[in-house]
């Protein structure tokens, strides 16, 4: 080999290894960013994916099972009557009261309180399914929580004198069939992740204003879930919340547990 082409193939190596180097030292990165994009686009999919799977679950639920009145009917059928001075709570709700059983099960099981929370729902739906997942269970004490998701609009708008009045006929199916309701506050929200920019702090804090005064009036129970919840902003305090938003998380729970126990102890000394 002539020096000529020695020196020209030295030059092309020593573009070679600094291309090389430049892969090295810049590329990895450049890889990682592509992985990342690549990785959210594919989480990203699933998460769209598994929204139409349970968006299509519920809309045959929708035409088929409004209320729901299915979800427990294995578990409710499996539920022997009270024993003799049994004094039974049932949990009634959304996805605040089912997280709540499936996040503390322990709360749950050792106070023998039922739960009967379904995410999602509306106070009308709950409504629907009283009789199947309360009343035919024989309490004697129900505990009532609902109404965040009327505020989000998970079944389309709705007034808070609606939600107020199926709340208030949940309260009086109770008092008919000689068990004691308990009327929940709703916890503090500023926004909802599924339904994003409806502002709903204020409704909160009417709705709850209703409840309280209602319940008052009738010599009810009104447990104040809110206002021991609740930060500077009318929101859910970040530390006792779990998606940032309006469900809490375990911490949450613990808060919430004494108050809800208070009641239901002075509910049963009636």
């Amino acid at each position: 080999m002539s020096k000529k082409l020695i020196v020209i193939a030295c030059i092309l190596s020593a573009f070679s290894v600094k291309a090389q180097q430049k892969v090295i030292n810049v590329h990895p990165g450049m890889v990682n960013k592509e992985e990342q994009r690549t990785n959210e686009k594919a989480k990203a999919q699933r998460r769209a994916e598994d929204f139409a799977h349970l968006q299509k679950y519920y809309d045959s639920l929708f035409h088929n099972d409004w209320a729901w009145i299915s979800k427990y009917q294995e578990a409710n059928a499996r539920l022997s009557p009270p024993a003799p001075g049994e004094k039974r709570v049932v949990f009634l709700g959304n996805s605040i009261t089912e997280n709540w059983y499936n996040m503390d099960p322990a709360f749950f099981k050792k106070n023998h309180y039922i739960g009967r929370g379904i995410g999602g729902q509306v106070s009308s739906q709950m409504l629907v399914r009283f009789r199947e997942d309360v009343i035919n269970l024989k309490p004697a004490i129900v505990v009532i929580e609902a109404g965040t998701n009327d505020i989000a609009e998970n079944q389309g708008p709705v007034s808070l004198k609606n939600v107020f009045g199926n709340i208030v006929s949940m309260v009086e199916l109770a008092r008919a069939n000689d068990f004691i309701p308990i009327i929940s506050s709703v916890l503090p929200a500023t926004d909802f992740p599924w339904h994003h920019g409806l502002k709903p702090a204020q409704k909160i804090i009417q709705l709850n204003t209703m409840l309280k005064a209602y319940a008052k009036s009738r010599h009810i129970i009104y447990v104040d879930y809110w206002s021991a919840m609740v930060n500077d902003e009318d929101g859910l305090k970040v530390d006792l919340s779990l998606d940032g938003f309006v469900h809490p998380n375990l911490a949450g729970y613990k808060i919430m547990e004494p108050i809800v126990q208070a009641a239901i102890n002075k509910a049963l000394k009636k």
